[in-house]
């Protein structure tokens, strides 16, 4: 994903969200919805993971030093697992203590209009700042459903976008069902139902949140399409006659390390094998532009050794272990 698609979900996102968290907490102060409330502190926390999400994107961007010497892509993950803690902590369970202090005590609602104007506002907003990230999404999820697009993108900000999206449609939907069920029955326990809904919703939101980015974080590889490209650019059937074993790991969504053993014939000299790795080299940043640190080491390949499981001559599929 490039940042520049990323970023501009992101704006989308953060000035709908900012506009809404305003209205939804003046409707709050003359309804004294519960909903209202929740749903306030929701577009609240959600603006403050999209400014989390913009300053991640630009500290990843600083050159690498002697004591990052692969450079800080990762903090673009790092600051997407925060979001995940803020809607879990901020959202949710703020939406959860309200709901449930609503229903314990109930009181009716005042000035219906004003929380049920602003959450068909709210729910607009949220509509155009929902297709923008998909418009955004759509290039680089191809085929994939959405689900497999949010499981196994290596860049986080558009998935953490749809989910929030997602999350605060489904959640306005269930702040006007709660508004609407406590007018039309005049008992306010039904608004701190939909308050109690809303932070389940977002507490599953940021749990899913949560699994995928600390997944990243521990360090995921290149995607198969990418694993089989790299493989097919390092040999060369001449000199390179087979890649032994090889690893991938994203040092961040555009930066991808390559380390791989190739099996070179025995009787070429020390010039031919490193003319051979260097042209290698080259034809795998030509194939995968992303592949930034390549290692490759030279070896004999061993039959007995490959038989016995020592030398593997695949990389474990990156769709084969569990997030």
């Amino acid at each position: 994903m490039s940042a520049s698609g990323g970023t501009k979900a992101i704006v989308a996102a953060l000035s709908a969200n900012l506009a809404i968290a305003v209205a939804k907490f003046v409707a709050f102060l003359f309804s004294g919805s519960s909903s209202m409330l929740a749903e306030s502190v929701h577009s609240l926390a959600d603006s403050g993971n999209q400014g989390l999400l913009l300053l991640g994107g630009k500290r990843a961007k600083r050159q690498a030093t002697p004591e990052h010497p692969f450079g800080y892509g990762r903090e673009r993950y790092i600051y997407a697992f925060l979001v995940s803690i803020v809607l879990f902590s901020v959202g949710g369970m703020f939406a959860i203590y309200e709901g449930y202090e609503k229903i314990k005590h109930p009181h009716e609602l005042e000035h219906w209009y004003w929380p049920v104007g602003v959450l068909v506002f709210a729910i607009i907003a949220e509509a155009f700042s929902f297709r923008t990230a998909i418009k955004e999404s759509n290039p680089l999820r191809g085929k994939q459903s959405w689900s497999q697009f949010i499981r196994r993108a290596k860049a986080p900000e558009l998935p953490v976008v749809l989910l929030e999206d997602f999350g605060a449609l489904v959640g306005l939907i269930l702040a006007l069902g709660g508004v609407g069920l406590a007018l039309a029955t005049g008992d306010g326990v039904w608004d701190g139902i939909g308050t109690l809904c809303i932070g389940v919703l977002l507490i599953v939101i940021a749990i899913v949140l949560a699994a995928e980015t600390k997944s990243l974080l521990l360090g995921e590889s290149a995607g198969l399409d990418e694993v089989r490209k790299i493989e097919a650019a390092l040999v060369d059937g001449d000199t390179v006659t087979r890649v032994i074993h090889m690893r991938t790991l994203h040092l961040g969504p555009e930066e991808l390390l390559v380390a791989a053993k190739l099996a070179v014939q025995h009787d070429d000299t020390a010039a031919e094998v490193a003319a051979a790795i260097n042209a290698a080299e080259a034809r795998i940043r030509e194939a995968v532009p992303i592949a930034r640190a390549i290692y490759l080491e030279p070896d004999i390949y061993d039959e007995a050794a490959a038989a016995k499981g020592t030398n593997p001559a695949m990389p474990p599929s990156p769709d084969a272990s569990p997030r």
